[in-house]
């Protein structure tokens, strides 16, 4: 079987969740008996790329990340796919991303991987240029069969596209930051214990409501800083924020870094915290259990079919509840470490492998193999 990945993710992101996806399941396809796997991104700037086992064949070549290229690269990478892709003849070909295009050649299968539904439910929360809500339709539509990464995903895309569930099948995530946890050290540098927030923090991430439940704890307050990773750094907006809440500057800060880093974070924090009012799957949580950090989770969304009886949940809407799990966690050793012992068992039930080879019995059932 050949099998062909599109260039949309790789041209638009150097790392990311998704891409990260896309080449998680690529790598491990190319390693098995019989299968002949592709990533055909004629211009392309992801990163992880760099690491892809000899036999995943990368056509096409990495530029750097400039500014104001990224529609240049797409479109370069857009127009030379469909002969690149007739000249390669694929069976299957993964579209990574939402493209209103058709590049496939006729006689293969299109499947199309669904991550969220979250431009249709928090349409708001994004520019009215965003055109993600219409190319994803025309995609679902294009596409032979379409992969949710949860059923929460499915259930969305069911209920506000009307697809025919029979179109879809859900394949759950794995999840790594290719680092053993045995091998991380905590960060030797800590004034003060911290709980952790990662990634971004705009709308529907609900941070404003982390930020509330932290400051109107004392307690909280005075034992820990908050520390987010990634996200970028805080907006004028956001300081103003945090001065409205009262928030004494050198309790909160932001920082960046490589996975490495990252794992110190998890390593070290105290309590994880993962508001956010909807993901289409959730991989933070699973990655702060895997470093034996207790989490606090919204109740909502993907998020409790990912965590299970492993985390706190909590509604997202009520920051008090927010509070409240985490002070339990800090201060309660039994159910800190009941819930680091959950985690740990938790993390096991999903990986990158169980991820391609289920992706796989979708081509296969497309093919009537």
């Amino acid at each position: 079987m050949r099998i062909a990945f599109d260039y949309q993710i790789f041209t638009i992101h150097e790392y990311g969740g998704i891409s990260r996806y896309a080449y998680e399941v690529a790598s491990r396809l190319a390693l098995l008996d019989g299968l002949d796997v592709s990533v055909i991104s004629p211009v392309y700037i992801n990163q992880y790329l760099k690491c892809a086992p000899e036999e995943l064949n990368i056509i096409g070549v990495r530029l750097p990340r400039l500014p104001r290229t990224g529609r240049i690269y797409r479109s370069i990478s857009s127009g030379l796919s469909r002969p690149l892709l007739n000249l390669y003849s694929p069976d299957i070909v993964h579209e990574t991303y939402y493209t209103n295009t058709n590049n496939s050649p006729k006689s293969a299968k299109t499947i199309l991987t669904v991550y969220d539904m979250v431009h249709e439910r928090f349409a708001q929360d994004f520019s009215r240029y965003d055109t993600t809500t219409r190319d994803k339709a025309i995609a679902i539509e294009r596409a032979d069969h379409v992969i949710c990464i949860s059923e929460s995903t499915r259930n969305d895309l069911v209920s506000i596209l009307g697809i025919n569930p029979s179109k879809t099948t859900v394949v759950q995530l794995g999840f790594n930051l290719t680092i053993e946890a045995e091998h991380v050290e905590k960060l030797s540098n800590l004034v003060r214990p911290i709980l952790l927030y990662v990634g971004g923090r705009h709308g529907y991430k609900n941070f404003n409501a982390l930020l509330q439940a932290y400051a109107t704890s004392n307690f909280l307050i005075k034992e820990f800083d908050l520390v987010c990773f990634g996200g970028g750094e805080f907006t004028p907006m956001e300081k103003a924020f945090h001065r409205d809440y009262h928030i004494p500057v050198d309790r909160i800060r932001q920082v960046s870094g490589s996975d490495a880093l990252l794992a110190q974070y998890y390593k070290s924090a105290s309590v994880f915290i993962y508001p956010s009012l909807y993901e289409g799957f959730g991989i933070p949580p699973l990655e702060a259990m895997s470093f034996g950090c207790p989490v606090v989770a919204s109740n909502v969304s993907s998020i409790p079919e990912v965590v299970g009886d492993a985390a706190e949940l909590v509604d997202p809407y009520d920051p008090g509840q927010i509070t409240d799990s985490i002070e339990r966690l800090v201060l309660d050793e039994n159910l800190r470490n009941s819930m680091i012992t959950r985690g740990r068992d938790r993390v096991k039930l999903f990986s990158w492998d169980r991820c391609a080879i289920e992706t796989l019995g979708v081509y296969q059932k497309e093919m009537n193999l």
